[in-house]
């Protein structure tokens, strides 16, 4: 493949994340011991090597301790947001949607909640000011702390309600089914959020149901496991529920064992609304031109492939017909 078709580059799940580099510059200026004091010696503690590809989705959220470890005050929280709008424009894309837990951020400092997602949103607005980008955030109930932890969660994402567009429940899966997030999602539903969830990564297809039937899921981050059930596939491609899928990161967690054993060309077949995305770049260290262009033909996608991952992401992100109309006019024009 040597060209990307001409339509919206559209990342929908993507999440903030902590340049190698501002993990060196904030851990020097708050005085945090790290495990390396170069980049390149820095890196191999963020980015996941090959070696350690097909481990499981905890040893892969592991990669992300040293992100947060650095998150010392709501400046820093602000910094890191600004430049994952810069990161995913450097990345040529048109839209994207960034997602955040407050309480992941929160926790290494014992900052308060409320501040860090007021950082997060004033940052991602610095962001989209410098570079034009158009973004929406997604807040983040990190599963993995339990459902009290999650409450006080959502009660932050609350307070910028307005500009939060969907809610979304992220974590250790196998551990934290669904149903003990089920007031959380009613909540978010009540104050016009949309919902997305990651479901069928690391959980098999019950949690993908879970997540429809029980959260509301109008998207399901990842989504592998949902094609070892036909009634499933039937119920998703019908009731146009979007998969956000994730080529590389499903490799290195071993959600799919190869990219030509991803399900992505298969859901594509089966009229689901699935899309391509990079969930963490940087600890993937790949790109969305990346995913494209090498991750894409090696899960077996051709051109007219991609382009229906890339319509899938339009029809399915989480905008107004609006703004929709201006994003697809913006990507044709010269």
């Amino acid at each position: 493949m040597t060209n990307v078709p001409p339509l919206p580059r559209i990342d929908l799940h993507r999440h903030i994340e902590v340049r190698v580099q501002t993990i060196l510059d904030l851990g020097r200026a708050h005085g945090i011991a790290l495990p390396a004091d170069t980049f390149e010696a820095l890196r191999p503690f963020v980015e996941i090597a090959p070696e350690d590809y097909g481990r499981g989705l905890v040893p892969f959220l592991a990669h992300l301790h040293w992100m947060t470890a650095v998150l010392a005050d709501t400046e820093a929280v602000r910094r890191v947001a600004r430049e994952s709008v810069e990161d995913a424009a450097r990345d040529g894309l048109d839209y994207v949607e960034l997602r955040f837990s407050p309480y992941h951020f929160a926790e290494p400092f014992g900052l308060d909640q409320v501040a860090v997602t007021e950082a997060v949103v004033a940052g991602v607005e610095e962001g989209r000011a410098a570079t034009g980008l158009a973004v929406n955030l997604i807040g983040i109930l990190s599963r993995t702390y339990g459902p009290d932890r999650c409450m006080d969660e959502l009660e932050a994402l609350l307070t910028q309600r307005d500009r939060i567009v969907a809610l979304d429940l992220a974590g250790d899966e196998e551990a934290w089914p669904a149903a003990l997030f089920a007031r959380h999602f009613a909540r978010g539903r009540d104050a016009g959020w949309a919902i997305t969830v990651h479901a069928g990564e690391a959980a098999p297809a019950a949690s993908v149901w879970d997540a429809i039937r029980l959260l509301g899921a109008q998207r399901i981050g990842h989504g592998t496991r949902a094609i070892d059930d036909p009634a499933l596939i039937a119920y998703i491609a019908e009731h146009g529920i979007g998969i956000e899928c994730n080529l590389t990161s499903n490799i290195q967690t071993g959600a799919a064992p190869s990219y030509a054993a991803h399900p992505l060309k298969a859901f594509l077949a089966h009229g689901i609304r699935a899309s391509m995305n990079t969930d963490n770049p940087i600890v993937s260290g790949i790109s969305w031109t990346h995913e494209a262009t090498v991750a894409a033909p090696a899960a077996g996608l051709g051109e007219d492939e991609v382009a229906s991952a890339q319509r899938n992401a339009l029809e399915t992100a989480f905008l107004t017909p609006a703004e929709r109309a201006r994003l697809t006019a913006g990507a044709a024009a010269p």
